[in-house]
């Protein structure tokens, strides 16, 4: 789905979960759990998304176990867990995205990425991500401690580019975070998959 602004596109800006890679947050614990709704009651109670996003949003993980680990105390190692073995969330690329980067990036297309990531799972994840060496500046929003769809991400990362929002495609798997891009001023994309982005890419002359 995609809400079509008229104009040309000087720069291209990626999200990276679930559009760059696949992120798949139960994968650290699937072995502790011989039972799939166990398994789904320790992510969705335990270690819910709503938790998780606080460390995109620039909150410590020491703080986060901490906070945590003293209302499951049964569960404190494996919260840990979340953040030690965190990349193994993530088991490789999204299908066809890695390709259309490159494609862009053959033909000279300045590209970023504004990613919500707690600034030190980034920083473990980045060695293993030589695809992020194709973009010219990332926005990471535990660093900045500002995360999507807070609008000020979206103001802070157009001062950085250098672009200005009405020249910039942003790619984004949330329709949230593409709703409040657009509403900044942003051409948007909501990313299902690649061949979908790769239609778009080409209706707006990218490919």
């Amino acid at each position: 789905m995609t809400t079509r602004r008229e104009g040309p596109i000087d720069a291209v800006v990626f999200d990276v979960g679930k559009v760059l890679v696949r992120w798949e947050r139960h994968l650290p614990y699937i072995r502790h759990f011989a039972d799939p709704a166990q398994l789904d009651w320790f992510m969705d109670t335990v270690i819910p998304l709503d938790w998780h996003a606080e460390h995109d949003a620039g909150r410590s993980a020491a703080d986060l176990i901490a906070e945590r680990s003293a209302l499951f105390p049964d569960y404190s190692g494996l919260i840990a867990d979340w953040f030690g073995r965190f990349n193994e969330t993530i088991p490789g690329p999204v299908p066809g995205s890695p390709e259309l980067v490159e494609a862009l990036h053959e033909r000279g297309v300045p590209l970023y990425a504004i990613t919500n990531f707690g600034a030190d799972t980034w920083a473990g994840f980045r060695p293993h991500f030589p695809l992020a060496d194709r973009f010219r500046d990332i926005v990471v929003s535990g660093v900045e401690q500002l995360a999507k769809p807070d609008p000020a991400i979206y103001a802070l990362a157009a001062r950085r580019f250098g672009h200005a929002p009405d020249r910039m495609l942003f790619i984004d798997d949330s329709e949230a975070n593409v709703a409040s891009a657009r509403a900044s001023g942003w051409h948007t994309h909501h990313f299902i998959d690649a061949a979908g982005l790769a239609a778009e890419l080409r209706a707006r002359c990218l490919l």
